[in-house]
């Protein structure tokens, strides 16, 4: 028997009958096509990865075979870059520990401070020298630690030796402006920079075929990738373009085979370097690691799939340690993490929730809907699970607009439609025209605190998570002269390179300015939670209302508590509550959330979920106010 190469392919000759039918099956599942007449197979994958796979499984089959002149020189070269690549990764791992010759260390100090104006922190600097030799690397640290400054020092140490010439960027639109701001603060000069997504086709396609003076900075969202994956991967194999591949929040793309992580894994192969930048690296799953490491190391098969299957089978029997030596031993190197007692931040303060009597109208509205929404519950056990599912979703919806703005209540909530008050008729016209007979307590509290911190001239960011509370906000203070923005999902991000009009970024940076006069801030967590940074000079924030989403709450803690400012300023957090009201349950289950995510932040091959980022919190929400003799079934 003849095993030869051709091409990227293997092709085994003249097997005649020392192949069994059990050795010809497995071939078939490596994904050989075989040929009974010419005895004869071709592998449809490359052989770098399936010809050491192929001799060691015939070596243990006692299988004799012998080598072409060719197939055994590509066994050599496997070999020879296996052993480069083992090496390189192995001196990974001494940077990662901090073994780095002093000399390194030296030369990178005085890099930093001819060629990089902003002073990064002790462990910012460990991740750039790490990044900066492993060159296909990850920062999975916490959010808020500076994991931007630390690519883009990287990137101008790689640009000046010749090996890079422009970063391409995929993220979130949210990610935009950051990339742009920090570009400037960390590099001291204003980025060239095109921005693909929300460009017309035409344009986009125009500066895919650019074949020189490529822009400094090019930013794009998965999904312009998606539509563009074509022109992107021609693109980046442009021999005049050196494009260090960012993929931020990649924790966008973890799951496997989804449209968003194959593009991303096409087009990746394609670039000079890579880096994924993520603070969660396992929101669900050890699967969630593998996309990142394919966009890394393509064809390298730093996992094989025998390891890729005992992963999934050690989670699935909950054997963390074993998982963990897996792991440590085949991307241990690869990745930098910080964790948050790392970065060396002031404390966050929690003041105690201000609790607040709800105001007449309110109160009435609400307690008609708890104690209609406690009847109703007795019958849940009658509905199917799909429907009780959708009723609890918009009742506690119900109940939590009750505790913002009583006139919430009118609007419709999608597949939800419940009469939820006890007297409808009595209270129609209170929700329709509730502005005429009152303000929410809540409201006049805010105001209050808000003009305090007027006369102190201090910036604060007011947190809501719905958007006629926000306008509502909005409206009363710019009644009393209060000078505020918000930012909301209709707030627009920049994704175009020419951008009229308010934008997040734009209402942001101005906010960020401790001389422009804006010192009143309202946001959505879901709009302004992630990739937007307040903590420069904006270190404390109010929670006019919450959600259960522990996700978005803890990002939105992260705004105003980050590497860059926190060091010297705590972050202080103050929440209003309605008294005998939901408002208390939903802090107490996100702080009992936030203390399990922080608990295990620590390690570095945590699952993240806990159900933290999923409907099921609010489900268990329902059952704790309305069924609670069934909690512990």
């Amino acid at each position: 028997m003849i095993i030869d190469v051709d091409g990227n392919r293997v092709v085994i000759k003249e097997y005649g009958l020392q192949l069994k039918s059990y050795h010809i099956h497995q071939l078939d599942f490596w994904g050989f096509v075989s040929d009974s007449i010419t005895k004869s197979c071709t592998s449809l994958s490359e052989h770098n990865i399936l010809l050491p796979k192929l001799l060691q499984y015939f070596d243990k089959e006692k299988i004799p075979y012998k080598l072409t002149e060719l197939c055994q020189k590509a066994v050599d070269n496997i070999i020879k870059e296996r052993n480069e690549f083992g090496s390189h990764i192995e001196k990974a791992m001494d940077y990662k520990n901090g073994n780095i010759n002093s000399d390194v260390l030296n030369e990178f100090i005085s890099f930093l401070k001819e060629f990089v104006p902003r002073k990064l922190k002790g462990h910012q600097i460990k991740a750039a020298l790490h990044l900066g030799y492993i060159k296909n690397g990850a920062n999975f640290s916490v959010p808020g630690s500076g994991k931007t400054t630390v690519v883009l020092t990287v990137f101008e140490k790689l640009k000046l030796k010749g090996e890079v010439n422009s970063l391409f960027i995929v993220g979130p639109p949210s990610c935009f402006g950051p990339w742009q701001n920090e570009f400037k603060e960390t590099l001291g000069r204003g980025p060239d920079c095109y921005i693909f997504a929300g460009d017309f086709r035409i344009n986009r396609e125009i500066e895919y075929f650019r074949t020189e003076n490529f822009h400094e900075l090019y930013l794009t969202t998965f999904h312009t990738l998606l539509n563009d994956v074509d022109n992107v991967i021609e693109f980046l194999s442009n021999r005049n373009l050196k494009a260090f591949f960012v993929i931020d929040e990649a924790h966008y793309i973890k799951q496997i085979n989804g449209n968003w992580a194959s593009a991303v894994i096409k087009c990746a192969e394609h670039a000079m370097y890579r880096c994924v930048l993520t603070g969660t690296p396992i929101p669900k799953s050890y699967e969630d690691l593998f996309n990142l490491i394919e966009v890394l190391w393509p064809r390298k098969n730093l996992l094989t799939s025998e390891e890729k299957f005992r992963l999934k089978k050690l989670e699935a029997q909950r054997a963390d340690k074993e998982a963990k030596q897996i792991l440590d031993k085949k991307i241990g190197p690869i990745f930098y993490r910080v964790r948050k007692k790392d970065l060396g931040l002031k404390k966050q303060n929690f003041i105690p929730p201000i609790q607040i009597d709800m105001n007449k109208h309110e109160k009435a509205i609400y307690d008609s809907i708890f104690n209609k929404l406690r009847n109703s519950s007795k019958n849940d056990y009658l509905v199917n699970i799909d429907l009780i599912q959708r009723l609890i979703k918009g009742r506690m919806i119900r109940l939590r607009q009750a505790t913002s703005y009583v006139k919430l209540l009118s609007t419709s909530i999608q597949d939800y439609d419940e009469e939820i008050l006890s007297n409808k008729d009595s209270y129609a016209n209170i929700i329709q025209n509730y502005d005429q007979f009152e303000l929410p307590a809540k409201l006049e509290y805010i105001i209050d605190i808000v003009s305090k911190f007027q006369k102190d001239k201090k910036k604060i960011v007011v947190w809501s998570n719905f958007i006629g509370t926000i306008k509502l906000i909005e409206d009363h203070l710019n009644r009393l002269g209060i000078y505020n923005k918000k930012i909301i999902g209709e707030t627009p991000i920049q994704k175009e390179n020419i951008v009229e009009g308010e934008t997040r970024e734009k209402i942001r940076n101005e906010f960020v300015d401790s001389k422009s006069g804006l010192n009143v801030l309202i946001a959505n967590p879901a709009a302004c939670a992630e990739s937007i940074s307040l903590h420069k000079t904006c270190f404390d924030a109010i929670y006019y209302d919450l959600s259960y989403n522990c996700a978005q709450y803890l990002q939105s803690l992260d705004r105003i508590h980050r590497v860059g400012g926190s060091e010297l300023h705590e972050a202080n957090y103050y929440f209003l509550q309605y008294k005998n009201s939901i408002d208390s349950d939903i802090l107490d289950n996100l702080k009992r959330k936030a203390k399990k995510m922080y608990d295990i932040i620590e390690d570095d091959y945590s699952i993240y979920s806990l159900d933290m980022f999923d409907d099921e919190n609010e489900v268990e929400a329902y059952k704790r106010l309305f069924h609670p003799k069934n909690l512990d079934e």
